[in-house]
This record gives C-alpha cells, structure tokens and sequence, in this order.
C-alpha cells in the first residue's frame, strides 16, 4: 500500500478516536451520543428508573437478607448511664469525652454514684479559646501573604464547634467542670450554627485589623492590649447565647436512684474537677487511628489542629485495626469506656440502630460496583472521621476475637436503640478511626511508639477534620 494511503488512513483513525470529546477535554456532540446508547434497553431498566425517581434510595437499596431482630447481647459490657442529646450542633467530641469521665468517676464508686457534666460550661471556654487561637494566629502569621496556607487556614476556618478529646483534656485540665445542672444547654448550645456564623465573621474582620497593625509596625503590646479588647467583645457575644460561666456553686452528689449523698458543699470548677476526675487528663492516655494510606506504628501530629493556643495539638499513633481492637478490648474488660470515631453515616440502619457493611446493596440497585477500599476512600475524600460515640461494649467469639461492637451515641435516647447503636467487626474495620485509650492498656513498645518525635501534617488532610456531626 502507498506510504501517503496509509499516513492518511492513520490520521482519519486517530482524528476519528479523538472527536468523542472536544479538544479541550468537554463532552462532544458524538461523545454524547455514545454515553446515551450505552444506556440499557432492557424494559426492566423502565421498572427500575421509575422505582427509584419515586423513592428513598436507602428504602430500595436495604438487603433483604440482613433485615431481622439485632443481636443485642455483649459478653463485655460496661455499666450503662443516661443518654444525652446534642441536638443541632457539631460537639458529638465533647459528648463523648465527658461520657468517659463520668463513667470513670462512677467506676471509682463501684458505680453507686452518678454524675453530669455541663457541656454548656466547657463549649463557653471552647469557643472562647478558639477564637484566640484564630486571632493569636494570624499575629503570628501576619508577615505571611494573605494567600499563604497557615494565614488561609485561620481566615477559612475562623471558630467551630468540632473537635477530639484532646480539646475535652486542655479545656477540662484548663478550667475545671460543672455540673450539667449548674450550667443547662441554651438554644445556642444547641443550635450552634447561627451564633458561630456571627462570632466567625466578627473574627475575620479582628484578623484584618490585627494584619494592618502588624503592617503598621504597632508594638507588641499595643497589638495584645486591642486583641484582649477583641476577645472582650467575643465574650460578650458567648454570655448572650451560651450564659455567663459559673464560678461558684452549692452541689450534692447523688446516687444513681436520684438520693443525695450528704450536705451539699460549695465548689469551684476547678475543685469540682479535681473531686470528680481527680487530676490532670493530659499525659494519662495516647490516641491511636487506623490510616491505611499512611506506615503503621508511626505517630503523625496535626498542625494547628487543637483548642487552645497553649494546648496540645491532636497526635496519633497509627496501627492496624487488630492492634486497636485489643486496645479497646483490654480497656472493656476492665470497665471503661472509651472514646472513639466513625464515618457513621456509612451502611447505618437508622431504624434498627444497626451499622454494617451489608445492610444495603447499592450496587446492585445501580448495576455498578462500588470497590474502592478503606485507604483509597480516605485519599479521594469519600470516607474519614465524621462522629465520636462512646464505646461501651464488644462481643467475643470463643477465641476472643471481636464480633461486634456497642457505642454510646449523642443524639437522644429514642435514637437508634434507646440511644445506642451497634455495630459487626466488619464496619468497624472499614469505617472506624481514632480511639482514646488509656495509657495501662497499651504496651511499653507502644507507649514508645507513641512518644516518638512526630510526622507534623496540615489540618486539610482528609482524615484530619474534627468530629462535629
């Protein structure tokens, strides 16, 4: 054949493969045409468009074969204790933590003795805290462009009310504890979305001042004196929607049946703490995490990512999911809860309280897999820590291996199963996180693993978002 013929022959093949799409990478007239033809032409594809346009993809989705009664008995439990409610705010971390220290302080009693902490009092400090995080950082960073990562992240993320338990041990360890009916929940404890849109942009308009004085070569104390007079304004703000902290109180414990133990004393936050939790949180526990991306035995530290100024930032050691399980086991076994995160909007069962890997089929309802495994869901943002719960309870096979698992959760006691929910070892695998342990359940190698210098990392990592469902 003709050398010219066949330069030619080549040049209509290729120009023909390359006019599916539009030069610059859009969807073509015939590359559109080629998506609609590969549409099925089977008449029960008709079925089954209609069944899904007219209902709730989860009602449709639900294995069949994994609908029944859910196995409700554990073989470690620990004592159980009232269910609270965080309503429409993103504190399930303060939530959780505060479960495990009235569990602990129950313990201490042989569990004849109940107490609630005020999440109110310790949110007040919370977001006082971070405000002055925010504002102290962009000081620190002022010399910075606007563009720059660490002075983007301060200006993005000004106040939130998310979080782990380090912020529970810095705020706890800073300004001690209350009783929850010393200090009760308000609207905007509970509907948190409102006030911190307002105390968020009043920050983003402290930071450009802050910049400018910085800019302006104002001396260090005259840039601390306005920035005091800025948290000052952000007090205020707090004791308008979450209440004036309480510095004193009259207070008698009681037993779990309601009867008082004594005459009530007078307390300090700060001794109310040291009664009920008996001294400092920090230093007594490590936080380990399962990141399939990322070497195991490792300790990893998130930059910037804390509650304080002068507080801890969130470090991990990271281990393989077998490892944290017996960690949680050992702890279960000696009756302490344990505060631990989820991506628990995977496979829930929101009726039954049930979380596992095979409640609903979407693949099979969209005639497409849905393969990608824990460390690549990670990496591409579709899965990462999203809730703490409490966990409360496992279920061992004859060989001590895990089951199933139960978690205290934060959304009322009609939620779920009468406020619990439980979950196979299979979802727990896949979609569990972070665990708080503490530091008399976990070996001296790992103890040693822990205190290693840590890999420093950026908050916008995909794993590293603080539970606040």
């Amino acid at each position: 054949m003709n050398k010219k013929i066949i330069l030619l022959s080549l040049c209509l093949m290729v120009a023909g493969s390359m006019s599916a799409q539009t030069v610059g990478g859009g969807i073509s007239a015939e590359m559109l045409q080629k998506i609609e033809t590969s549409q099925s032409k089977n008449p029960a594809y008709k079925a089954l468009k209609n069944a899904i346009v007219n209902n709730k993809i989860d009602d449709l989705a639900k294995n069949y074969k994994n609908i029944g009664q859910v196995d409700s008995y554990f073989s470690v439990e620990t004592p159980k204790q009232s269910i609270h409610d965080q309503k429409s705010s993103g504190r399930c971390w303060m939530f959780s933590g505060l479960n495990v220290l009235r569990a602990d302080f129950a313990k201490t009693h042989n569990d004849t003795l109940n107490v609630e902490f005020s999440h109110a009092f310790l949110f007040f400090y919370d977001q006082l805290e971070k405000a002055n995080l925010m504002l102290q950082g962009v000081i620190d960073c002022a010399k910075k462009p606007m563009d720059d990562e660490h002075v983007q992240f301060f200006f993005r993320h000004p106040i939130n009310d998310g979080g782990t338990f380090c912020g529970v041990a810095d705020l706890a360890d800073k300004y001690g504890l209350v009783p929850m009916g010393v200090m009760p929940e308000t609207y905007s404890t509970d509907n948190t979305s409102k006030m911190q849109q307002m105390v968020s942009s009043k920050l983003r308009e402290f930071g450009l001042e802050l910049r400018q004085m910085v800019a302006d070569k104002k001396k260090p104390a005259a840039i601390r004196d306005r920035k005091t007079e800025m948290l000052g304004t952000i007090y205020h703000i707090l004791t308008l929607t979450i209440g004036e902290p309480v510095k004193e109180f009259n207070y008698a414990f009681r037993k779990r049946d309601g009867k008082t133990i004594g005459e009530a004393k007078r307390y300090t936050p700060m001794d109310f703490y040291k009664t009920t939790v008996g001294g400092p949180i920090n230093d007594t526990f490590i936080m380990v995490m399962n990141d399939p991306r990322r070497p195991y035995h490792k300790t990893f530290e998130v930059e910037l990512d804390r509650h304080t100024y002068d507080g801890h930032n969130w470090k991990y050691l990271n281990l393989p999911m077998d490892e944290i399980a017996k960690l949680a086991i050992a702890s279960l076994k000696d009756g302490h809860k344990l505060y631990s995160s989820y991506d628990v909007g995977k496979q829930l069962d929101r009726s039954r309280g049930y979380l596992d890997i095979d409640n609903y089929d979407y693949a099979s309802l969209f005639g497409t897999n849905f393969g990608m495994n824990k460390a690549q869901r990670i990496e591409t943002f579709d899965s990462g820590s999203t809730h703490a719960m409490t966990l409360t309870a496992v279920d061992l096979d004859a060989e001590g291996n895990p089951l199933k698992w139960k978690v205290e959760n934060s959304w009322g006691e009609t939620y779920g199963q009468q406020g619990y929910l439980v979950m196979t070892n299979a979802w727990f695998g896949e979609y569990m996180f972070r665990l708080v342990v503490s530091k008399r359940y976990a070996s001296l190698e790992t103890l040693h693993q822990f205190d290693s210098e840590p890999i420093m990392v950026m908050p916008d990592d995909p794993l590293f978002i603080g539970d606040d469902m």
